[in-house]
Formats: structure tokens, C-alpha cells, sequence
């Protein structure tokens, strides 16, 4: 997935709230959805957005969907980031 996917994806506060609850480890989405006032759909489909930017993994076990954080594509956007700076701290 690109840069303008992954920075288009966290730029919703939504979404943003839902990759701060999966770092405290995976969660279903029945989980997920308990901590909005939102709709199940509207939550699926931030879900699907965050999947789409590869920024969450989901894991289907028996009748539940788990979601967990990819990691990797946070390091990536932060490395970027860091080299935008250039080798200043």
C-alpha cells in the first residue's frame, strides 16, 4: 500500500481512535465498535479502510473478526518521516 493510502487513512480521527485501542493488543469487532457511537456499518467500513492501507491485519475465528495492528507500516511511515527531517533531532 502507498504513503498517500496510510497518511489518507490515519488522518480520521475514527480510525485514529481505533489503532489507540489495538495497541493495547488484537480486539474483535464487537469490541471495537462498543467504544463508538456509531453504527456496526460505519465502523465496518473505517475497519475496511484501515485493512485497505495495511495498517490493521483481521483474523476470523469461529463467529468473531479480530483486529490487530500491522506494525511494519507504522515503522515504515516513521522512517519517512524521520528522513524528511534529514539527520536533525
Amino acid at each position: 500500500m502507498g504513503m498517500n493510502e496510510t497518511l489518507k487513512a490515519i488522518s480520521d480521527p475514527v480510525r485514529r481512535d481505533i489503532l489507540g485501542m489495538l495497541k493495547g493488543g488484537r480486539k474483535s469487532a464487537g469490541e471495537i465498535a462498543e467504544h463508538f457511537n456509531l453504527t456496526g456499518a460505519t465502523v465496518s467500513y473505517h475497519l475496511a479502510k484501515l485493512k485497505s492501507a495495511d495498517l490493521i491485519a483481521e483474523e476470523k475465528y469461529k463467529n468473531f473478526i479480530y483486529y490487530e495492528l500491522n506494525t511494519s507500516v507504522f515503522e515504515e511511515v516513521l522512517t519517512w518521516i524521520y528522513a524528511l527531517g534529514g539527520n536533525k533531532l
